[in-house]
């Protein structure tokens, strides 16, 4: 999944990103308002984790904009101020999250994932397709009873192909959901994961097709 990161505290962002980046997301960060519209006039984000006080302006401004314009990416509004009030504004603004400053890194990740699943319309964490069940909590593929360890963006790349069944996508596109602007992607990147990928799919219905000069598809058969 591609994030954009708004936050002005240089260690705190770098340290939120470095956590998701772990988890095989693509996180953008910006420090001022300025540079997150920057960011979203390029790219489409699944997330936006966003700061109430910035050194530009507020964030339920941004908030508030950014619904006005009926972008429906979720939000999660991250801040220190902790009183009932502040919450309940930021949700009526439009946020679909709130977390209080200090956090735990856990507790985000346990957000980010909650907010993608009611985006998606998903109750259950867990995904069938063909003969497979893809675990993304517990990064595994069972096929046949057998379970399948799976890598972070291995994690990430099978949720983009389950999220699109039979739909070609793109290298581009891929490269766009998986990797942020400051990670060095090399031309064959996405070659390599869809080859780690095909591989914990040996012995399935569940195939990745190459379309020449296209893309990728996940098929059943």
């Amino acid at each position: 999944m591609r994030f954009l990161l708004v936050e002005d505290n240089a260690e705190l962002s770098a340290s939120v990103a470095a956590r998701l980046g772990l988890e095989g997301h693509g996180v953008d960060r910006a420090g001022t308002l300025a540079e997150a519209q920057e960011f979203l006039a390029v790219v489409t984000y699944d997330l936006i984790l966003l700061d109430i006080m910035l050194p530009d302006g507020d964030g339920r401004d941004f908030l508030a904009r950014h619904r006005r314009a009926e972008r429906e990416t979720p939000v999660i509004v991250m801040t220190a101020r902790s009183a009932v009030s502040d919450r309940v504004d930021a949700l009526d603004t439009g946020a679909d999250d709130y977390i209080t400053k200090p956090f735990d890194f856990a507790e985000l990740e346990a957000r980010c994932r909650a907010v993608l699943r009611r985006k998606g319309g998903a109750a259950q964490t867990q995904r069938s397709f063909a003969d497979l069940t893809f675990d993304p909590l517990a990064a595994t593929l069972t096929i046949a009873g057998e379970v399948r360890d799976m890598r972070s963006r291995e994690v990430r790349l099978m949720e983009l192909f389950l999220n699109a069944p039979g739909r070609i996508l793109s290298k581009e596109h891929l490269v766009d959901r998986l990797f942020s602007f400051t990670e060095s992607v090399t031309d064959n990147a996405i070659e390599v994961y869809v080859g780690r990928l095909r591989k914990k799919l040996v012995g399935s219905r569940a195939r990745i097709e190459t379309v020449r000069g296209l893309g990728y598809r996940l098929t059943d058969g």
